[in-house]
């Protein structure tokens, strides 16, 4: 996979904050060396987040957002803040610039930033003509923050000077975490079993599964691939059962049925739980299935915003899966993309895709969410798994 195609939800997310006109577009062009954010002195010129996705040396692949002013004013700048809001779901690193002598609302943020336990760059737009004035301010923020100040005209910043501050704040296991490294070891013999259906147009594979297969390249595991309908050739092929086997979850029981018996089994689904999500609270959550009813209401959450299909695992398998189980009766919403309702308190349980188009920040956002509602949540993986009596057998 090439740097351009580095999925979003594996890159470093980076915030830029501030209040308007406080230099935060001047500063994401200044990094990016490109003119990706309209500058103006207009207060207010950046509306919906700008998107900037790159290579930072030392970070690796990284995507900005370069937000609205989270002192806009009147019912669209109220609505500009609310998309400033959500940047912050899904930030793991943020930049707050400073401009004026008053730094309250900067502060406020500050504090929200780091309930997230989010690390934070404060950057201080030098302008000010009076140099003892804004030194005074400067040793204010940085009593009240306990780090450093980074002091720059932001319109002539040294790139590698944010670079550098960045890479001191990045958390210290923000690249140790594998999707499969918990599970294999070099030389392991992994089996794939990938269902080309109507997921996944022709010439292609979806996500998870080229994110897996890098994953294991990557601990130098040997990889065998496979269709559903081909498995007994594929496992008669090998030499030795392979360590793992990793599936779609659709064909969970199939996969079950025809695995051999030393082989560890589990699924994109499963595997991206544990990546992304919070395993411990799906696995238990995912026996709260036994307590829907017929009047129950269940939310699926899908990262991907794709139209419905005739084979979709969310919006029909797992639906029907579950009408099956309980009657026609049983209430079945389908959100997709970011629209996540804001309060959950009108279902009963919570079904999410594995998260591929997410990043791990957004998804634990959202279990938090889940947690602090007392809704129970689980994921496609997960559920399948439980309803078909598996779940016991299957790692993660």
């Amino acid at each position: 996979m090439s740097l351009q195609d580095t999925p979003n939800a594996v890159r470093l997310h980076i915030g830029i904050f501030g209040k308007r006109n406080s230099g935060k577009s001047t500063l994401l062009n200044a990094i990016t060396k490109q003119k990706v954010s309209t500058v103006s002195p207009v207060a207010g010129t950046t509306t919906d987040p700008v998107v900037k996705a790159m290579e930072l040396h030392g970070l690796g692949p990284v995507v900005f957002y370069d937000t609205a002013g989270f002192d806009d004013e009147g019912e669209l700048g109220n609505l500009r803040v609310e998309k400033t809001v959500e940047v912050t779901q899904k930030t793991d690193m943020a930049i707050l610039v400073f401009r004026d002598m008053d730094i309250s609302w900067e502060m406020t943020w500050y504090k929200k930033l780091k309930e997230k336990q989010i690390p934070v760059l404060c950057i201080w737009n030098q302008d000010a003509e009076d140099e003892k004035a804004y030194a005074d301010v400067v040793t204010q923020i940085e009593k009240k923050t306990g780090s450093d100040v980074l002091i720059a005209n932001v319109k002539e910043l040294v790139t590698d000077d944010v670079r550098q501050a960045l890479i001191r704040l990045l958390p210290s296991d923000f690249t140790e975490e594998t999707i499969t490294g918990h599970l294999v070891q070099e030389n392991d013999l992994v089996l794939l079993v990938m269902p080309q259906d109507i997921q996944a147009p022709k010439g292609r594979l979806i996500l998870p599964q080229v994110q897996t297969i890098r994953d294991l390249l990557d601990h130098k595991c040997i990889i065998q691939s496979c269709t559903s309908d081909t498995i007994d050739a594929a496992l008669s092929a090998l030499s030795k059962p392979p360590k793992l086997i990793i599936t779609d979850s659709q064909v969970f029981p199939l996969v079950y049925e025809k695995k051999p018996e030393e082989s560890l089994l589990t699924s994109f689904s499963v595997l991206f739980a544990k990546y992304k999500g919070d395993i411990q609270y799906f696995i238990k959550s995912a026996k709260a299935i036994d307590q829907l009813t017929v009047n129950s209401r269940v939310l699926i959450a899908e990262a991907c915003t794709h139209a419905p299909l005739a084979e979709d695992i969310g919006r029909v398998k797992i639906p029907a899966m579950l009408k099956k189980k309980y009657g026609d009766g049983l209430q079945v919403n389908i959100v997709s993309g970011t629209d996540f309702p804001k309060e959950l308190q009108d279902y009963d349980f919570i079904i999410h895709c594995g998260a591929c188009m997410f990043n791990k920040k957004y998804v634990q956002f959202r279990v938090e969410q889940a947690k602090k509602e007392g809704i129970p949540m689980t994921n496609y993986g997960i559920a399948i798994a439980y309803m078909k009596g598996i779940l016991e057998h299957i790692i993660y």
